[in-house]
């Protein structure tokens, strides 16, 4: 895992995913390496500007969230990950996809929050969720702010259960703040 999560860190997404994929075959009953071979797949998504492309690393990424919910079921960072998929569709074109995704978006945040209340990574997600749909909507972001507040404080104390379990946002979490306060 260490070497595929290197890989990821330069850049190397074709090796880092062919690596998580090469590990989840080896350890068929844990959920992690599915996560992060999706993780991975939607991370590079988010530039995409070849919809065929897109659609390709997409549909590898709900492939393999598919398969690590048959091993963790009501996980709420899986929860966030099938989220972050449907908003990288509506960040591609809001016209198409926005109406079909948007409310299974926020469905997933708040099942995830009410799984996790106090995982920074869920809290930070679903506020910027939230901030973009106030943007678009033409409402204030403030109120999201303290949201991004609150999961900076838990960043700081956040103990995952593992040692690969998810653990990154935190310097996200600082900029969307500085964005924030700024708006």
């Amino acid at each position: 895992m260490d070497k595929a999560f290197e890989l990821w860190e330069a850049d190397q997404y074709d090796q880092a995913s062919n690596l998580f994929e090469r590990i989840a075959k080896a350890e068929k009953d844990n959920w992690l390496p599915y996560f992060y071979v999706a993780e991975v797949n939607i991370a590079r998504s988010w530039s995409e500007k070849n919809e065929q492309k897109l659609k390709n690393q997409l549909d590898k990424a709900q492939e393999y969230i598919n398969f690590a919910k048959t091993f963790s079921e009501n996980n709420a960072e899986l929860l966030k990950l099938q989220a972050e998929l449907y908003t990288v569709w509506i960040s591609f074109d809001g016209m198409t996809y926005g109406m079909k995704y948007s409310g299974k978006v926020s469905e997933l945040y708040q099942k995830a929050l009410q799984l996790a209340p106090k995982n920074p990574r869920i809290i930070l997600a679903k506020a910027q969720w939230d901030m973009g749909s106030a943007k678009y909507f033409g409402q204030p972001v403030e109120p999201y702010c303290k949201d991004i507040e609150r999961a900076i404080e838990l960043f700081a104390t956040f103990k995952p259960q593992g040692k690969y379990e998810p653990t990154s946002g935190e310097e996200r979490a600082k900029e969307a703040l500085k964005q924030c306060k700024a708006e």
